[in-house]
């Protein structure tokens, strides 16, 4: 029997899961014991990936069939939202005007949205819907506890944390859409799933990264 769209989101996205342990930085949040400096530093990296992610699923969606048009429309939608609410992280965190005009980004942080770059441009589309998806698993987690830390140790109100409750919400329609596209592209039979997993691989080891570097 073929395999359906969502056996192989939910085989992917479980086949991608990083290790539990291979993040740094979210613990230290949890912990309350992320300096300032690195909250800010998030902060500021977050501001260069955000508008570079939004301009690449704007530019899938350009050329993508309908089906995975559809949800690089609503990821590209989503990330103006994540930007207007990055403002408000980043004031909570004492980033200025001036800061984030003169901030140079670390390399190890832009390595994921310069990943996400390349498939945006040479990848067929509903291979990079399978291996987003299985990546912004991970990412919601992370992005939950990070707000739950921030609440507890730094006092960070509800305004300043809805940047990380955004990405932690469950995303039901993103996920429909995802599975339409996935399945759109097995009927068509264009997917091609060893592409699509080489794709998530990078993103889970460059998103590594980005927190590595975070220090």
């Amino acid at each position: 029997m073929a395999q359906s769209a969502e056996d192989l989101l939910e085989t992917t996205t479980r086949a991608l899961a990083p290790d539990p342990v291979a993040n740094p930085f979210v613990p230290l949040v949890e912990r309350g014991e992320a300096a300032p400096r690195t909250l800010a530093r998030l902060a500021l990296e977050q501001q260069w990936v955000i508008p570079a992610d939004r301009r690449s699923f704007e530019y899938l969606a350009q050329r993508a069939d309908p089906a995975s048009a559809a949800f690089f429309t609503t990821l590209a939608t989503g990330e103006e939202l994540a930007a207007r609410h990055l403002t408000a992280f980043s004031r909570a965190c004492g980033v200025t005007e001036d800061r984030s005009r003169t901030y140079v980004p670390l390399a190890g942080c832009q390595a994921y949205p310069a990943h996400v770059s390349w498939p945006a441009l040479n990848a067929a589309p509903a291979d990079v819907v399978l291996a987003l998806t299985a990546n912004f698993s991970a990412w919601g987690d992370y992005c939950a506890r990070i707000a739950t830390g921030l609440r507890t140790h730094y006092g960070f109100t509800d305004e300043s944390c809805a940047f990380f409750d955004f990405f932690a919400e469950p995303a039901p329609d993103l996920d429909g859409q995802a599975t339409a596209a996935v399945q759109a592209a097995l009927d068509a039979g264009t997917l091609d799933t060893n592409g699509a997993h080489t794709y998530g691989s990078l993103l889970q080891a460059y998103e590594g990264m980005f927190w590595t570097s975070l220090g």
